[in-house]
């Protein structure tokens, strides 16, 4: 005989955010925010257990903790996620869009019991017999001091700043307009928060809801549990020779077990004298019994342990049951989940149990609020300790806004997570600042990293100025349109310092920085500068830009700046009786004549292309062919600082963000390391995110500029693989002040899988994977096969982004074209 579900639903009401049932029980719910999986450290797993015990030591008799972990199998749905739509940015959204993942929600229902109802079990149960009338209703004292007890609770767990609790209201709930409610949602399975759908429930044969047959799997008593339980395990595949990497010892029951599935937990706490007390007649009439039977004799020492770890050590006897449920419309599916179920449960050195006559009542207690139904012959009798291992403790990477941060995917399933690495950090106070060290081996990583962390920061509205050696961003500056300078003998790099794009105009700052390259292609290194040569130098740029404005038909540019030097200028000196000791017009001249046209240098200062340095948002200076040349390196160095210090003071608002790849060796070298100081320590405070690039352990550990100028004012610190030094990880360690749990995690990376380690001030520690769409492979690849084959389909199709597209399209059906 069918029954309507609203008759015999064991849940009366919902008031001021409480769960009412007809059996009297009153349950406050809470939505729990774990910590990210594979980012604990031993200590972390030992606060969090320790957190659980005393939050359910705190719990009332007669009170149950039904927890609740919802892991759901979702496809994930791209939405727009950058300010700005480029070729890169709209292949990337593509390529994820559908991608599947674990969704997981955790939940938990705290119940208070009603005095003296008699404990329900798998016969007697509300499901078979239910009451419409409470038997003992709760008054208004004891449900403030359930609420008081719960708020306990909660602060419990949130003072180990793990986990976040959020207690739900009416409306999470309760169903609304087109929204399922909580009961509804556990009651048809409904796996859309936006879902409302009715579904037939059968209890014949099998356990079924609508089309989907469920199965449940359970630990219910003690000859299926683990032999050794404990708050955390060893993960196997993250764990090397050096380090044992922890996960929660029931992670292989949640974000681990890829299926879609509930992982219920209750913990029953009851009065504990009166569980003393029943075990000791237990214990007595064993002992009369043991002289029979040897199974007698064994379970008399049990009880005997039990009891004498319960007095000596003041443990809290409960109950406890643990339950996997699964569901598939598909008889097979269902079975292949079914035995995912017991790979895990056995991997905990656990034996599961497919529940089937039980089936039934198991389900009907999981409704939300109806705990306090649950039958206790499927519990078995354990401590809090204990109990609070069996816990889920683990949930999915957070994610930022897709605007505010860099996308990375999570190592379990790919899962793209926005990670902030520059703001939220600096307001949550993990860091001070924004430098970046990236560091691996060659061929681990960094440049398809450090290319993706560029891409994302242009898209969301950055300036990024990139100073390199050996081409890695070529392909990344051209999809964006930026300018990219570098020498070759038939294109040799050129700039145009004098020219001021719509807007400028000649201030302090920009006067001072020519000065600074007029001086340096002037004087040698022991060279002395006078107070008068300042003085000349400074009327020269002011008269030349006077004579500019007069003359609009003149092209700023250096070889003008001579011209007017040699004739106008020459006669300004003439006419202020300058004497040729204060200014030697003749010796500047002829120093300064390789740059004037005609001469050796004519094309490094005169360009009348790519101009507008000081508007344009992307930038590249590639100084492999110059990184050893006494003139033109210099000369380059000087004008990068100058463009970034201009953008840094001229451009308020905007994000600024300064790339040095293996150059900074270079930089170093000539003179430099005193900007690297000071980017490292002032572009802060102009919004700016320094980023430097190194390959070789040795220059992490010998380096004095990167040691004491970049590792001590990088809070961000972006690492590849590094296994291959674990024998002489401990001087790496210490260089860039890793923790145990840091090196933990980092010698988990795994370059094979794309993985990348990042530290954000020493405090948050984790591994993304580092996956890239078709079409950003191939803009950023270095791989010397790919790059020529790349500019050759972008030869073919008039434009990279063309040739990208076509190459990725034949990829698709040639998948082995490179």
């Amino acid at each position: 005989m069918e029954k309507q579900l609203k008759d015999i639903l064991p849940v009366l009401g919902i008031e001021q955010g409480a769960i009412l049932s007809k059996q009297g029980a009153f349950t406050l719910a809470f939505r729990l925010t774990l910590p990210e999986v594979f980012t604990l450290s031993d200590e972390d797993h030992e606060s969090l257990h320790q957190a659980w015990v005393k939050a359910i030591r705190v719990l009332p008799k007669n009170s149950v903790l039904h927890k609740q972990d919802w892991f759901l199998k979702k496809q994930l749905n791209i939405q727009q996620t950058a300010s700005k739509r480029t070729f890169l940015s709209e292949a990337s959204d593509r390529y994820f869009s559908g991608r599947e993942y674990l969704h997981h929600d955790c939940l938990v229902y705290l119940t208070r019991q009603p005095q003296g109802r008699r404990p329900a079990t798998s016969l007697f149960s509300n499901l078979i017999r239910p009451t419409l009338v409470p038997r003992d209703v709760l008054g208004a004292q004891a449900i403030r001091e359930f609420r008081d007890i719960a708020t306990q609770f909660k602060r419990l767990l949130e003072d180990t700043r793990l986990i976040s609790v959020q207690q739900l209201g009416t409306e999470e709930l309760q169903s609304q307009r087109k929204k399922a409610g909580l009961i509804e949602r556990y009651c048809f399975l409904a796996e859309n928060d936006e879902q409302q759908l009715y579904r037939d429930i059968s209890f014949e044969d099998t356990l079924k809801i609508g089309n989907r047959q469920v199965d449940i799997y359970t630990l219910g008593d003690t000859d299926s549990l683990p032999s050794v339980c404990g708050p955390r395990l060893t993960y196997g595949p993250y764990s090397t020779d050096q380090t044992r990497f922890p996960v929660s010892f029931a992670s292989r029951l949640g974000l681990l077990l890829n299926c879609s599935h509930i992982y219920n937990q209750y913990i029953l706490v009851g009065d504990e004298q009166q569980v003393l007390k029943q075990l000791e007649k237990k214990r007595l009439r064993l002992q009369s019994l043991s002289a029979y039977s040897r199974e007698n004799a064994i379970a008399l020492d049990a009880t005997n342990d039990f009891l004498n770890e319960a007095i000596s050590r003041q443990r809290l006897p409960v109950k406890a049951h643990f339950n996997v449920m699964v569901w598939s419309d598909d008889r097979e599916k269902l079975q292949t989940k079914g035995n995912q179920v017991l790979s895990a449960m056995a991997a905990m050195d656990a034996a599961a149990k497919p529940e089937t006559d039980g089936a039934a009542q198991i389900w009907w207690s999981g409704i939300p609020g109806n705990a306090g139904d649950f039958p206790v012959n499927d519990t078995f009798d354990t401590f809090a300790e204990q109990a609070a291992c069996f816990l889920n403790m683990e949930s999915n990477y957070k994610s930022a806004g897709a605007n505010e941060g860099i996308r990375f995917c999570d190592r379990l399933s790919g899962r793209p997570v926005y990670a902030d690495l520059f703001d939220a950090p600096r307001q949550e106070g993990i860091t001070s600042n924004m430098g970046t060290l990236v560091c691996g081996t060659s061929g681990g990583g960094k440049s398809m990293t450090v290319n993706h962390i560029l891409r994302s920061l242009y898209d969301h509205g950055a300036h990024c100025v990139t100073v390199d050696i050996g081409g890695s961003y070529l392909g990344l500056c051209d999809t964006v349109k930026g300018y990219y300078f570098t020498y070759t003998e038939s294109d040799p790099i050129k700039f145009n310092p004098f020219y001021l794009s719509g807007g400028e105009v000649l201030d302090t700052e920009k006067k001072e920085s020519l000065k600074a390259l007029l001086v340096s292609l002037w004087k040698g290194e022991n060279e002395t500068f006078n107070r008068a040569e300042y003085v000349a130098l400074s009327n020269a740029l002011q008269g030349y830009y006077s004579y500019l404005t007069q003359h609009s038909s003149v092209f700023p540019a250096f070889d003008s700046f001579y011209e007017y030097l040699e004739h106008d200028y020459r006669e300004v000196l003439k006419s202020h009786r300058v004497k040729e000791s204060a200014f030697d017009m003749d010796n500047f001249l002829y120093v300064l004549r390789p740059y004037y046209k005609g001469g050796e240098f004519d094309y490094l200062l005169n360009a009348r292309e790519n101009l507008d340095l000081l508007g344009q948002p992307f930038i590249v200076f590639e100084l492999d062919q110059i990184k050893d040349h006494p003139i033109l390196f210099p000369v380059v160095t000087l004008i990068i600082m100058e463009l970034f210090i201009s953008k840094m003071r001229k451009l308020a608002g905007v994000r600024k963000v300064l790339t040095i790849d293996e150059a900074w060796k270079a930089i170093a070298r000539s003179g430099m390391a005193e900007f690297l100081r000071y980017a490292f320590k002032t572009i802060r405070k102009f919004n700016g995110i320094p980023i430097v690039i190194t390959q070789e352990l040795e220059d992490l550990v010998s380096s004095p500029v990167i040691k004491d100028a970049i590792i001590n004012n990088a809070d961000i610190k972006i690492l590849m693989d590094m296994r291959k030094f674990q024998g002489k990880f401990d001087k790496l360690q210490d260089t860039l002040g890793l923790s145990d749990k840091g090196k933990t995690i980092l010698l988990s990376v795994n370059k094979d899988h794309r993985e990348i380690f990042v530290d954000i001030g020493g405090q948050v520690m984790k591994v993304y994977k580092n996956e890239l769409c078709p079409e950003e492979y191939f803009a950023f690849t270095t791989e010397g096969k790919e790059r020529v084959k790349v500019r050759e389909y972008a030869a073919q199709h008039g434009s990279l982004e063309a040739g990208i597209a076509a190459l990725v399209a034949e990829q698709h059906t040639k998948p082995h074209i490179l």
